[in-house]
């Protein structure tokens, strides 16, 4: 990947590439919800249309982990979750903005003489995916706490009590695999679309059809985050678990 602007403060290293798209994405998710739920009237829009096809089908995602009635709950968590991943995923396949330094910056990390990207999927940085994952994680972990203290903590000693180290294990591991699924795919498909760009006119040929498949990757992660993120808020809730 292309070195990217980094501002370093109290210790930690933000991606202004990163930090840029992910605004960017928040801005996105916020007006198209707006726009799809505004002045709703008997003859509906076709963006209010879209939008309410886009929460059905959001509906039917959270069905798919959860009870019919607690899955209500989750709709407008799995819709934002859900668009936000979509949108995130693909404003690495629509603009890639790229520019020389002629003097360097010092605060943002740039060198005189480097190509520095400003723009990029947020969720082709490790960051964000690991940071998405841990907060769903611990959020299931807060819910199902929330709905039963005692049956949560009975759960891991379940089948029996030395199981309780492979429960902590597989807790552990989710988040991670949770992460490194979506980063791995969205990372790996923005290398190959810079290296095409790179090639010139040998790699434009398959580099429409590239994209093409990106795009429906970027879908099915986005589709694939959510499902998983509601199956493991439902392992937590579920009284039947």
């Amino acid at each position: 990947m292309e070195l990217t602007p980094k501002i370093h403060l109290f210790g930690l290293t933000f991606d202004v590439a990163v930090m840029i798209a992910t605004v960017v994405t928040c801005v996105v998710v916020f007006l198209i919800a707006v726009w799809g739920t505004r002045g709703r009237d008997i003859r509906p829009t076709k963006m209010q249309n879209f939008v309410e096809m886009l929460i059905e089908f959001v509906r039917g995602v959270a069905r798919t982990g959860l009870d019919q009635k607690t899955a209500e709950k989750y709709v407008g968590f799995a819709f934002t979750l859900f668009l936000f991943m979509f949108v995130a995923n693909q404003l690495g396949l629509i603009l890639n903005i790229s520019t020389e330094a002629h003097h360097a910056i010092p605060a943002l990390g740039i060198e005189e003489g480097k190509h520095y990207a400003w723009w990029k999927s947020p969720t082709a940085d490790i960051n964000i995916p690991v940071v998405m994952a841990v907060t769903i994680t611990l959020f299931a972990h807060y819910m199902g706490i929330r709905s039963g203290a005692k049956r949560y903590v009975k759960h891991y000693f379940e089948p029996f009590a030395p199981m309780v180290v492979m429960h902590i294990i597989d807790e552990i591991a989710k988040p991670v695999t949770h992460a490194l699924r979506l980063w791995g795919n969205i990372f790996a498909g923005e290398v190959l679309i810079l290296i095409m760009v790179k090639a010139g006119a040998i790699g434009s040929l398959p580099l429409l059809p590239w994209l093409a498949y990106s795009l429906f990757v970027g879908t099915v992660q986005a589709y694939v985050f959510t499902v998983l993120a509601i199956v493991y808020i439902g392992q937590k809730v579920s009284h039947d678990h």
